[in-house]
């Protein structure tokens, strides 16, 4: 066995789509530019900017979503000549086993599911609270201790401590959005727009509202002068901040996953990629700069607004019924980023099912719907346990460290392929490499070491325990790690 075997891209590109395993091909561009504004615009634009203006940057969190953006820029031109010239599921799974070989694939393979089930698990803890929050104001409570994990404690009113017993509504949400994906990528793009639609005209209304409102004494200074400690404000509190906020950008690489279910991937991948992005990363300069414009950053401080900043700014602008507006966007924003999350997760491990390195259950296609259905579900368990008794603050960090790690194999993978097969047809070709890429890499280390050394140790343990899995099964069950490989006709 080999372990840097690479997937011939003749025997990836020429896979017999079997009726057993065939997905079904209708999402167009606009389709795809939703999916990955639905998985982009949800828990980080909504909580996360709070805290990083407060802890790190001021108004100065402007410049990290910039920076951010940057990064994800990069890495989305990579994933664009990719997605055109590999236009299969598996996103950068499928890339790495092209070009970097295959234990380099099964790493980032497992380092998709801290991204995509992981991401969903999380983003399904802060959906709970926002609806129980929406609930109590239409006189509706919901005892605490069946939305709270196990782990945590809170306290009644009297000041009793009480401990959780399970966060059901995350559970609930994750079974109904994983029984949307069985039924059909079609039925959960359309629900997917729907939710789009609403929560980015919202954005927009807040953003048009709130400009009225902007202090310019609040942006002065733009960015506060260092404390004296690496990461507390000055440029330094900018990259710590931008490490902090790129989980509201986590989700737009999830569009390449959707491939092999795209009417005309080599056209409308790069338009999905890039032009969600783009849209995103707008939205987010616009909302940042309003927030920090309409209240001072050292308001976040106060624990009411530290995960939910946006209601220091509703509260000083006279509109009520924007508060009720903003609630509603942020739970229909949770609910698109989990659906995208989880369609991603299923088609990862349909095109590591389909290689051999996981068991077959995972790409059985359902007969009718034309979906992984037993991956959805059995996704669906696994991120329900998540969901039930993992706390929030544990995950957040974790999904984005294993984010970027996979940003940087992409950017790598690009200068590879374009030296060892420089004859493969591309629709789409990343600008100036090596260059590109190499920014790419560069920036998306750079938000890796600014998040500390104690999320680099989580995701060496959990990339152990991958390995693990890939020495104890994976590597036996391998179509195409064998010293022998298959010949470009060879059937998978």
């Amino acid at each position: 066995m080999s372990l840097f075997a690479t997937k011939p891209l003749e025997v990836i590109l020429q896979q017999p789509d079997e009726p057993e395993h065939a997905l079904k091909r209708t999402l167009g561009p606009m389709s795809l530019i939703a999916l990955g504004i639905g998985a982009v615009i949800g828990a980080g634009i909504f909580t996360l900017t709070g805290k990083a203006a407060a802890d790190h940057a001021g108004s100065g969190v402007v410049l990290s979503f910039i920076l951010a953006g940057i990064g994800c820029g990069f890495a989305g031109l990579c994933y664009s000549e990719f997605a055109t010239m590999i236009p299969i599921a598996g996103s950068a799974y499928t890339y790495a086993y092209a070009t970097l070989g295959e234990l380099l694939a099964w790493i980032i393979g497992w380092d998709l599911v801290l991204e995509y089930a992981i991401g969903a698990a999380t983003v399904s803890v802060g959906w709970s609270g926002h609806v129980l929050d929406l609930l109590r104001r239409f006189g509706i409570d919901i005892p605490m201790r069946y939305a709270t994990s196990p782990f945590e404690t809170f306290k009644l009113p009297d000041g009793t401590a009480v401990h959780g017993i399970a966060n059901l509504p995350a559970v609930l949400i994750i079974v109904l959005i994983s029984l949307i994906l069985v039924a059909g990528i079609k039925e959960s793009a359309g629900v997917n727009n729907v939710i789009v639609v609403g929560k980015v005209l919202v954005v927009i209304v807040f953003v048009a509202i709130g400009w009225a409102f902007i202090n310019p004494a609040n942006h002065h200074p733009f960015i506060p002068a260092n404390t004296g400690t690496w990461g507390h404000f000055g440029w330094s509190g900018v990259l710590r901040a931008s490490g902090v906020i790129f989980f509201a950008y986590i989700g737009f690489d999830a569009v390449s996953t959707a491939a092999q279910e795209t009417k005309n991937p080599k056209r409308d991948m790069p338009i999905g990629i890039i032009g969600s992005l783009v849209i995103c990363t707008i939205l987010f300069i616009l909302y940042s700069f309003v927030l920090t414009g309409v209240v001072n950053y050292k308001v976040f401080l106060d624990p009411r607004y530290y995960a939910a900043p946006i209601t220091a700014a509703l509260a000083v602008m006279p509109f009520p019924f924007l508060s009720i507006a903003m609630d509603l966007a942020i739970i229909a924003g949770l609910t698109s980023v989990m659906l995208v999350m989880l369609l991603g997760q299923s088609r990862v491990f349909y095109s590591m099912s389909r290689d051999g390195l996981l068991p077959r259950i995972f790409s059985d296609i359902h007969p009718k719907f034309r979906t992984p259905w037993r991956s959805n579900l059995l996704m669906m368990l696994f991120v329900g346990v998540f969901s039930a008794i993992v706390p929030i603050g544990v995950l957040g960090e974790m999904t984005s460290i294993g984010t970027l790690f996979a940003f940087v194999i992409v950017c790598a993978g690009i200068i590879v392929m374009r030296r060892t097969r420089p004859d493969v047809p591309r629709a789409f070709k990343t600008p100036l490499v090596p260059l590109v890429p190499i920014l790419g890499i560069f920036f998306n280390f750079l938000m890796i070491f600014s998040l500390g050394v104690d999320n680099w140790i989580r995701l060496f343990v959990w990339l152990a325990i991958g390995l693990g899995i890939y020495f104890g099964y994976s590597r036996h069950h391998s179509k195409f790690g064998a010293a022998k490989t298959p010949m470009p006709s060879a059937k998978n």
